[in-house]
């Protein structure tokens, strides 16, 4: 878990490094301008760190399935190798679909306006500026949304209807509080981050504000969230968290410190 873990923040930490600094700069100046080749970058970037997540949140949620379920066999399933074969392919998964979606996006002919109307450079905030017929790039960016969004979303629900129907069958009630305390972090996660990345790839056009909006769940709130969410179902997090309290607590009231 804490393996997967690791891969989940590293692709956060650069998901949100790609995106933030740049809107923070056009929200501070008053010229709001990004060359073509570092907007290309940033969609390229933004892609492959978001449709790896993607991955990721399914692959944990295996790992999640078989350690609930199959907890004797756990570490002979999911040994070393394993692991870093499926954060391998979690990877290289956001490569190739970020690869399409940027190559669809980018091919088309930008002659008119320049004025992205978004706060980031993203593929539906682009396609709009294009001078001429987008379909083709839609469809291949919607064929790529269901490899990289609706088949990840099918195998975690799958996981978690195998993980519900388990825990149901547990006698002990501690036993059962465990499993789904073990899983509410990861699907929490899972329901901020596809649910709003569904929203802009795999619906009908929306309002720009709307589709703003939304993208700031899973630009911003997600990867700022995961942090707090997985650390604070840790018990050695809270246990040094505790201390800390107890410790500020006892120097307030004048005990030596």
């Amino acid at each position: 878990m804490y393996f997967f873990l690791c891969n989940l923040s590293l692709a956060d930490l650069c998901f949100s490094t790609n995106i933030v600094p740049q809107a923070l700069v056009h929200l501070l100046s008053r010229k709001k301008v990004i060359s073509f080749t570092r907007c290309a970058a940033q969609l390229l970037l933004f892609l492959i760190f978001g449709c790896t997540q993607c991955a990721l949140l399914a692959v944990m949620s295996y790992d999640r399935y078989v350690a609930i379920c199959n907890p004797l066999h756990y570490p002979s399933i999911m040994t070393w190798k394993v692991c870093v074969q499926l954060a391998t392919g979690s990877w290289t998964s956001g490569i190739l679909v970020s690869v399409v979606d940027t190559t669809f996006t980018l091919r088309l002919p930008y002659r008119g306006s320049n004025s992205i109307a978004h706060f980031f450079c993203e593929a539906p905030a682009l396609l709009i500026l294009a001078s001429t017929d987008t379909h083709t790039s839609e469809m291949a960016i919607f064929l790529m949304g269901v490899v990289i969004l609706l088949i990840p979303v099918s195998l975690i629900l799958v996981s978690y209807g195998r993980i519900i129907v388990t825990v149901v069958k547990m006698k002990s009630a501690a036993g059962r509080l465990k499993a789904f305390s073990t899983c509410s972090s990861h699907l929490l996660v899972v329901i901020i981050f596809y649910g709003s990345a569904i929203v802009t790839y795999m619906t009908p056009k929306s309002s720009k504000e709307q589709e703003k909006l939304v993208s700031v769940f899973y630009a911003v709130v997600t990867p700022m969230l995961n942090p707090l969410l997985y650390s604070l179902r840790n018990k050695d997090v809270k246990g040094a968290l505790r201390k800390i309290a107890t410790k500020n607590f006892s120097c307030r009231r004048g005990i030596s410190c």
